[in-house]
This record gives structure tokens, sequence and C-alpha cells, in this order.
């Protein structure tokens, strides 16, 4: 595809939206080698540019790699654009209390992208990413499986990490996953929970824990408050979230067919329909290809569609306005 209709550059990517998410993300992809060119957009030229500067300045350390601010005629061509722009979230603020704003500032980035003709992935960070990846996709007429969610990625790596912890375990070794909602009715899915292959009871038993219930509980509790407890200590959070957004580039660019909780749309899976939703899938070139049915038991399920619901009330209410 040229400006128009330029060839897709499968080593070049774009953020937009250089907040601490979006400069924390270029800087952690800057890093893995992954592209050779990355584009930094923001309303704030000068940021952006800064932001281009100060990060180009550690590619002696690096890998070569060329990394500019520039504006929306240079995402034509890339393979992945990265939308992290937008409102962030404040101490005692939920996710879904930023909508409103993001959602707004969503609606003058989305045309710009699909008026371009882009054919890359639309990797949507902003929070609520559920809400705002189901935007992207109404907004941008893109095919579903090119525009999906940061999710859960980040919560099901807090999992892991806390699991980790809690058994004095590699947490690589950790199978889980948060699903759901990207915040408060997100839901650890327990019953498909392994260590290694291990059912997670069982592994529990083996390092001679007890009352497993209460600290199922007390890990998700710590998982879904996670982001309260650093916003309130640091202002915000973009390490975790920079480092899931290169875990994401990575089964894209390597088309590894990695299963990953990312937000997509549900077409009646677990009875939940037209609502995106964190649920694992697998993620590979075309972004994700399919979605992956889990074992849940009847309380998660249920859990799950109080979830959705949450989200559904939430898009009725931006329908509204």
């Amino acid at each position: 595809m040229e400006k128009d209709c330029q060839e897709m550059n499968l080593r070049k990517a774009a953020i937009i939206g250089c907040g601490f998410v979006g400069s924390a993300s270029a800087f952690s992809l800057m890093q893995s080698g992954l592209f050779s060119e990355m584009v930094l957009i923001d309303a704030d030229k000068d940021r952006a540019e800064g932001e281009a500067m100060d990060i180009s300045h550690g590619l002696p350390f690096s890998r070569p790699m060329k990394i500019y601010a520039g504006d929306y005629d240079d995402i034509v061509d890339a393979a992945i654009i990265i939308i992290t722009a937008g409102a962030n979230q404040k101490p005692d603020e939920t996710r879904l209390d930023l909508v409103h704003k993001n959602v707004s500032i969503f609606k003058s980035i989305i045309p710009e992208i699909s008026k371009r003709d882009c054919t890359g992935i639309l990797l949507i960070v902003t929070n609520p990413v559920d809400i705002l990846t189901y935007t992207a996709l109404k907004l941008s007429g893109f095919p579903e499986n090119r525009v999906l969610g940061s999710g859960t990625v980040l919560d099901t790596s807090r999992l892991k990490y806390q699991i980790g912890e809690y058994l004095g375990v590699d947490s690589r070794s950790v199978h889980a996953f948060i699903i759901g909602e990207h915040g408060d009715s997100e839901i650890a899915a327990w019953s498909s929970a392994n260590i290694s292959g291990v059912p997670m009871r069982n592994f529990y038993e083996m390092r001679g824990k007890h009352k497993y219930e209460k600290a199922t509980s007390h890990i998700a509790e710590m998982v879904k408050n996670s982001a309260y407890e650093i916003i309130a200590r640091k202002k915000a959070t973009y390490y975790g979230i920079a480092m899931s957004v290169r875990r994401i580039c990575e089964a894209i660019v390597r088309d590894e067919k990695s299963i990953l909780p990312v937000s997509g749309r549900m077409h009646g899976e677990y009875g939940i329909d037209d609502v995106v939703l964190s649920m694992p899938a697998i993620v590979g070139k075309e972004g994700i290809e399919s979605k992956i049915p889990i074992d849940l038991d009847a309380n998660e399920q249920r859990e799950l569609r109080e979830s959705a619901d949450t989200l559904k009330q939430v898009l009725d209410e931006i329908e509204k306005n």
C-alpha cells in the first residue's frame, strides 16, 4: 500500500499516546529487538519527540532501530498500531470511571486510523480496555481478529507471580488465567489452574498448605487490587503493562500461536454475546485466531456472565450519550 496503499512493514510498530504507558511500552519494545522501526504519536508533539530522542539514545546498547515522532500518515504501513492514549486512572477511581473521557478521545483517534486503510493490527491498551476495544472495533470497521485489547494479560501475570510467591515455585510454571473484565469484576479461573499440569489444589496440598479457598480468595483479591495499590503509592502503573504489550507483540510478530487472555468480542460463548471480554485466545500474525474454551465451574461461569453484564450496562450508557 503507498501512503494510501503501501505494503505492510512487518518490522514496524506505531504507538499512539506517549504518556507513562506509551513511553514505557516504547522502551520495552526497543529492548525486545522485535521491530526495526517505531513511530511515536502524541497530541503533544514535543512530548513524542522527546521520548523518541531519549529512547533512541539507548540504541547503541540494543539493536539498530529507527525511532521517531510522527503523525497519522506514518502508521499506514505499521504491522501493529498500539493505542495507549487517554486519561490516566486516578487514586480511588475505577477503570470504568474513565470510560466517558476515553471513549471521547477514541472518537478522535480511531477515525484517523480507519480512513488511512491501515492493514495492521490494532492493539488497544487504554483503560477501560474491554470497553475501548469494543469502541475501536465499532469505529474502525476492522475485522474482529485485527482488533484486540491487552485484556487481562497483565492481571494474569500478576496472578502467576502471586501464586509463585505463595507456593515457592517459578511463576513461569504456573498456568492460570484471570478472565472477564480487566477491572473490578475480573475472575480468577481457579478450576482450570495448574502448576505444570498438577491441579492447583493438589499442588497446594503438596506444599503443605491449608485453607485452600481462603488462600485463593486472598490471592485473587491481591491481584484485583494491585493497580489501586500501585497508583496509591506512585500515581500510575506502567512497567507491568509495558511488558504485557511486549509479550502480545512477540506473539503477533513471531506468529507464535501463543494463548493469551486478550480482549476480544464474544459470540455466545458461556451464554455471552456482543460484548468484549478478556478470554484466552490463540494470538498470532493475524491477531486473534480463535478463542480457547477453558474449564470453568458453575460459579465461575456465573461470575463471568455477571462481568459481561457489568460491561454491557456501561456500553448501553455510552450508546445513550
